[in-house]
């Protein structure tokens, strides 16, 4: 059985269970999930245990990379686009019941958007203050450690910025000996938020068609138009169907992101949102993942730099310490494609189903990070440094062998991903 065979059956049994969902079963259940990189990370948490250290080990290093928390759509026209098609019904008469109650909550979301596109939510920022005080009671020997040294790094964007304030000011409240070193700076940004380039730029988006083709294939307006319209007619000369639909099912999912009564899941059907959402999966699957659609796989490597900072920084640790890097989604699910966590580096030749192996929701909610948690012998014991990964705080398997899951050997891991990034530049 090869490595990724081994990985992919060991999350069948331990990541998922025996008796594992579907994605149509898990929306179905928590309709959230459906908002994929805008699921509010706190709905998402795992009430699994994580598994002590091996016997004679402790923590002494962890190498992190986090998404900022929740926040505000990018884009002006995310909201506006949807509430200028529901005014103009409005006017000539032709809105529902359901309609105007519609265009009332998109017009109330709206409100609070003024300079505030892309901005981190309250929400946001207390994702953040949950997952330091975790990372402390997961691993006090670690972060209580006297005089803990903490690097922690951020993108130059303020939503990444503040989360990481959050996450270190609980650990400072935690910890108030641990001394916290903060950077923000463009000099950063070649490994934080690494551009595309080279191979990765080349087969960028270049099988957009892919995407649109199952866009075309999994929208179904009818219904919700009904629903919102009470004029046939005037929505086939006036409304982009499927624009609109997708629109409503943006601002849907990111209501998750905000304090707020404001609910508009409601507006689809069950089958509806499985379908709007895995359109989402094949788009950030082909875009970001292991797809052998997009130079056979490439798109991962859009992390190398990020990747070798993290091989090259864990290179120099010999006193307990912690380094935490804060960025974006399209930073943290390649990176969990290219360590080949779970099965997030599984590609196939089957898109339609895709979720069978591959759902995004589980790689990058707001908030989402990966956590390398090393381990070292305790003083006067002897044996090799073993590591950890946890994905969003699930404990993951890895590429290599071994015999302690979730524990691996960092010299064989080291070894794997400085191969794999030697033969991506063959």
């Amino acid at each position: 059985m090869n490595t990724k065979t081994l990985s992919f059956t060991l999350l069948l049994l331990t990541a998922t269970g025996a008796a594992a969902q579907t994605a149509r079963e898990e929306i179905a259940a928590n309709r959230y999930l459906a908002g994929s990189n805008y699921l509010d990370y706190n709905r998402q948490l795992t009430e699994k245990p994580l598994t002590p250290a091996p016997k004679g080990y402790e923590p002494y290093y962890m190498s992190h990379y986090g998404r900022h928390g929740s926040r505000w759509l990018i884009g002006e026209g995310d909201y506006t686009k949807p509430l200028g098609i529901l005014r103009e019904a409005r006017r000539d008469g032709k809105l529902t019941a359901e309609g105007e109650a519609t265009l009332q909550k998109v017009e109330a979301i709206y409100r609070t958007t003024h300079k505030r596109l892309g901005d981190l939510t309250t929400v946001g920022e207390r994702q953040h203050h949950g997952i330091a005080q975790r990372m402390v009671e997961h691993f006090p020997e670690l972060f209580k450690q006297k005089n803990l040294l903490i690097d922690a790094r951020s993108t130059v964007v303020t939503r990444c910025i503040l989360s990481m304030i959050a996450e270190c000011e609980e650990l400072a409240a935690a910890n108030p000996t641990a001394r916290i070193h903060n950077d923000v700076s463009d000099s950063l940004q070649f490994y934080l938020n690494q551009p595309w380039e080279g191979k990765v730029k080349k087969y960028g988006r270049t099988k957009q068609y892919i995407h649109d083709q199952y866009k075309r294939k999994w929208t179904h307006p009818k219904r919700l138009m009904r629903v919102l319209f009470n004029d046939e007619e005037w929505v086939y000369n006036n409304v982009p169907t499927g624009d609109l639909m997708r629109q409503l099912f943006d601002l849907a999912g990111n209501m998750q992101s905000h304090d707020s009564s404001i609910e508009m899941f409601s507006l689809f059907t069950d089958d509806e949102l499985y379908d709007l959402w895995r359109q989402r999966n094949i788009g950030w699957y082909l875009d970001y993942g292991p797809a052998k659609e997009t130079g056979n796989g490439i798109m991962p490597y859009s992390q190398e730099n990020l990747l070798r900072n993290i091989i090259e920084t864990a290179d120099t640790v010999t006193t307990p310490q912690a380094t935490l890097r804060f960025g974006h989604e399209v930073c943290v699910m390649p990176l969990a494609c290219l360590l080949e966590m779970d099965s997030c580096g599984v590609a196939t030749d089957d898109l339609d189903h895709l979720d069978d192996y591959w759902r995004n929701y589980r790689i990058f909610p707001m908030g989402s990070n990966i956590q390398l948690v090393f381990y070292r012998p305790k003083k006067g014991k002897e044996g090799d440094i073993l590591v950890k990964g946890l994905l969003n705080e699930r404990e993951t398997t890895l590429p290599v062998n071994t015999d302690q899951w979730p524990y691996y050997r960092w010299a064989d891991l080291r070894q794997y991903y400085m191969e794999k990034l030697r033969k991506a530049k063959e």
